[in-house]
Parts: structure tokens; C-alpha cells; sequence
């Protein structure tokens, strides 16, 4: 997927994967219920990411992105130190 937003520095922009609505014993969650997910599949790396690349699954800190919309896509940004983690 390519966006228009190239990030500087050592930012990542992401897009937030979906909440499961489903529970690992089958019980559906209603929408207020689905805690707002960890995970988020990386788009575009600033110039001085080093450990993140573009199609890596991230775990990122909560409360440690800027949210920006562009057009109907939402993209979070995160400083690559805020990135805890990738997910194979």
C-alpha cells in the first residue's frame, strides 16, 4: 500500500489493524467493548528508521502515535522508539 505521507526522522506511519470481535471462545464483543488495538501493519519509514520496514507488523506503545487522516485512510505516526515490537 502506498501513502502520501513520508515521514521524517526516525518516524513510521502505520495503519491500525482491526479489533477482534470475536473472542478466542467464540463470544462476539460489541463494538465499545473491543479494547483498540496494539498491532498495526507499517506503510512508509522515515530516513532514520533502522530496525522497521515498510510491510512490517508492529507493536507500538499506547497512547504514543499521532493520529492523521488523509482522504478515508487513517494512518498513525510513531516515533520507532515507541515501536516495542515486530510480529512474524
Amino acid at each position: 500500500m502506498s501513502t502520501n505521507i513520508q515521514p521524517l526522522a526516525d518516524y513510521v506511519v502505520a495503519q491500525a489493524e482491526e479489533a477482534e470481535s470475536k473472542t478466542a471462545s467464540g463470544l462476539y464483543l460489541p463494538d465499545n467493548a473491543k479494547e483498540k488495538p496494539k498491532t498495526a501493519k507499517v506503510v512508509a519509514v522515515g530516513p532514520e528508521a533502522k530496525q522497521v520496514k515498510v510491510g512490517d507488523r508492529i507493536i507500538y506503545k499506547s497512547y504514543s502515535t499521532t493520529d492523521v487522516k488523509v482522504g478515508k485512510d487513517e494512518y498513525m505516526l510513531v516515533k520507532e522508539e515507541d515501536v516495542l515490537a515486530t510480529v512474524k
